[in-house]
């Protein structure tokens, strides 16, 4: 695209993220009933408890259950509890300040920290679209037997359900999501409650969640993947635009009641994460843990532990004796690289309007965003073979753990401040979860860092 043409489609100015969708879902008064009130409310944790399902979450899931059972199950839920923190705060800013947290770092950072805060973040984004282009082209790849390398080229063509969900609004991109996130939590309730050869010990599992520790060698490692893929950077700038979805007054009370269905909007939609991630992992316990290979039925043997997530569908049905399971699996990571898509360029538009205010079309920048993660996905198969998947999942979670903090570390600075929230500042507990959830999900990045480069280097 001539670089003429392309400045033409962006207006520099200020004006709010997601324009069209901004201030269009009106919501009741105060004395209306709780369900009328939540549902107006609720929407916005439901787009971004996507990204804590995508692609990425999976391969750490998997990968923790296979190896190490139930062990790692507390992990799961921990990094859960500080995704809420946070998510809480993103909304709060949003509500509160009418800033998403990209405005909120153009207009009260210094005009230096734009360009590198703007590129950080498109980088990060490109990184979980590699997630979710991988995802979907492994799913593609089980359901239609399409190899691998085109399944990834077919991801491209998901502009179009981009463009047809913006021009109707914002309600029935979340009615969308509601039913994508809905497959994937009703295929993991058919396999978790319904398949009698995947019931798992429920006792077992309970155990596990109350019983934290690191008793064998490597679980500390996978532990760092399963946090690192669970609090992704571009939600944070997400949730505090789609809060300003909601039209309600700016008063004291409104925004009281604001933030109030917006946290228990979070604490519900990321909850649901929650479980699908554990279901994840207990699937993996029960189909992996303690077996280091598999018959196909054609004869072929497979060896477990170098690709959890080819292995995972590639053995799925014969592991479980019904076909039913393989195919609810891929149905479902299908479902989630789809949604991860769709809050995927609303982030990306997010974050340029936010720190630069531009303004792009969606399906050109969906196109720009789409190939900088398909290139390098064809290049590393094309190259590598269908067995680079993981490394090129793993190579996603680094580039995440590099950008984090500089999102959540601005975040808790904003919300905690006085003289950018007023009287709506976080209290005592978001002081001491949020920061505590910060400094340790910074101190396991920078711990993990290393190793998770060299092995999405070396694909090992």
């Amino acid at each position: 695209m001539p670089h003429g043409e392309l400045m033409d489609r962006m207006k520099e100015g200020p004006h709010p993220s997601l324009e069209g969708l901004h201030d269009t879902v009106p919501v009741p008064k105060a004395g209306a009933s709780f369900w009328r009130q939540y549902l107006a409310f609720a929407g916005p944790a439901l787009l971004v408890s996507v990204g804590y399902m995508d692609p990425g979450n999976w391969a750490t899931d998997l990968e923790g259950g296979a190896r190490f059972r139930y062990g790692l199950l507390w992990v799961v839920a921990l990094s859960s509890m500080m995704a809420i923190v946070l998510q809480i705060c993103s909304a709060r800013l949003g509500v509160v300040a009418g800033k998403d947290l990209a405005q909120a770092c153009r207009d009260y950072y210094p005009k230096w920290t734009r360009w590198p805060n703007w590129l950080s973040s498109e980088v990060a984004i490109a990184a979980c679209d590699l997630a979710e282009v991988l995802g979907s082209a492994v799913a593609i790849n089980l359901l239609f037997g399409i190899p691998l390398i085109w399944a990834v080229v077919i991801t491209a063509f998901d502009v179009i359900l981009l463009l047809s969900l913006q021009s109707f609004g914002m309600r029935l991109i979340e009615a969308f999501i509601l039913v994508l996130v809905m497959t994937i939590a009703g295929c993991y309730f058919i396999e978790i409650f319904v398949l009698p050869a995947t019931k798992p010990s429920f006792m077992e599992m309970g155990r596990a969640l109350i019983s934290p520790g690191f008793a064998q060698e490597g679980m500390i490692y996978v532990a760092i993947g399963i946090i690192g893929a669970t609090v992704m950077p571009h939600n944070l700038y997400l949730h505090g635009a789609l809060v300003q979805t909601r039209r309600f007054q700016k008063d004291e009370p409104s925004i009281r009641r604001a933030i109030w269905f917006n946290s228990f909007d979070s604490v519900i939609s990321l909850s649901i994460a929650f479980m699908v991630n554990a279901s994840i992992m207990v699937l993996a316990a029960i189909t992996f843990y303690g077996k280091s290979h598999t018959t196909l039925p054609g004869g072929e043997v497979v060896t477990f532990g170098n690709d959890w997530i080819q292995e995972a569908y590639l053995t799925l049905a014969p592991l479980l004796g019904t076909a039913a399971a393989s195919v609810l699996f891929a149905v479902a990571l299908l479902a989630s690289g789809q949604s991860s898509t769709v809050t995927g360029t609303l982030a990306g538009q997010v974050v340029m309007e936010g720190f630069m205010h531009w303004r792009m079309r969606p399906w050109v920048r969906r196109m720009i965003t789409r190939l900088v993660a398909i290139v390098p996905a064809i290049v590393v198969i094309a190259i590598k073979g269908d067995q680079s998947v993981t490394a090129l999942l793993t190579l996603s979670q680094v580039i995440l753990g590099i950008q984090l903090p500089l999102a959540m570390f601005p975040l808790l600075q904003f919300t905690s401040s006085k003289k950018r929230m007023g009287k709506f500042a976080n209290g005592w507990f978001l002081l001491i979860a949020g920061w505590g959830s910060c400094l340790l999900i910074t101190a396991l990045d920078v711990y993990g860092l290393g190793s998770m480069l060299v092995g999405a280097i070396t694909g090992g």
